[in-house]
């Protein structure tokens, strides 16, 4: 994805909300062998461009100032309750450093598993990205998690995941989490009404007839 940006002059508070009430977006863009370099963007670009999975996971060409430059998004801040972006990081990569980056999973085949076929379990996502680290051009737009062979009995880890060649997922060391699992919902028992027994007499009733 393409978007353009200019090397912006004006820093501070007061030239950042003049920047927002002109629908400009102020950044900053930093990494590589150049100093840090406070940027504008045109807000509603970058708006819209954020709504797009593709921009939060993929390698993004910056035209700053008339050259093109490969950046990633690295942060953004959102106004507490209006539609507008207050600020946003993005850093410059270079093609021989290797880059870490949380890459979107997306789940296919569940419907077809023994899991649901069979055993009509409820499949839970329990994540959708992970972090993985590759060279710039080896970074997967996202990561196809195939769930058709997803049983009760084995979960799906990211050990199980098939990543793309050159691409590996950052991890601690010991650690698996799981993916994908399957459940089995225990059928909810019907609650009794309590029943009264033929001769019972309400109290009222009792009262009533002692009374006469």
């Amino acid at each position: 994805m393409k978007f353009t940006a200019s090397t912006r002059k004006d820093q501070g508070t007061g030239a950042s909300r003049r920047l927002r009430r002109a629908d400009k977006l102020p950044g900053i863009v930093y990494g590589g062998k150049v100093p840090a370099t406070p940027i504008e963007l045109d807000h509603n670009e970058i708006f819209h461009a954020l709504r797009k999975e593709k921009f939060h996971a993929s390698i993004l060409d910056m035209e700053l100032d008339g050259k093109d430059e490969k950046v990633l998004l690295r942060a953004f801040q959102m106004h507490p309750y209006k539609p507008q972006v207050l600020h946003i990081d993005f850093q410059r990569i270079a093609a021989d450093e290797p880059i870490h980056m949380h890459v979107p999973l997306h789940f296919v085949g569940e419907e077809k598993s023994p899991a649901v076929t069979i055993d009509k379990a409820n499949v839970n996502h329990a994540i959708t990205d992970i972090e993985v680290s590759c060279l710039p051009a080896q970074l997967p737009e996202f990561i196809v998690v195939d769930l058709s062979g997803l049983t009760v009995q084995e979960p799906v880890h990211v050990s199980d995941l098939k990543l793309p060649e050159g691409v590996t997922a950052v991890l601690k060391p010991e650690e698996d989490p799981t993916v994908a699992s399957a459940v089995v919902l225990s059928e909810e028992t019907e609650s009794e009404e309590p029943t009264v027994a033929p001769d019972a007499v309400p109290a009222t009733a009792e009262k009533s007839e002692s009374a006469q």
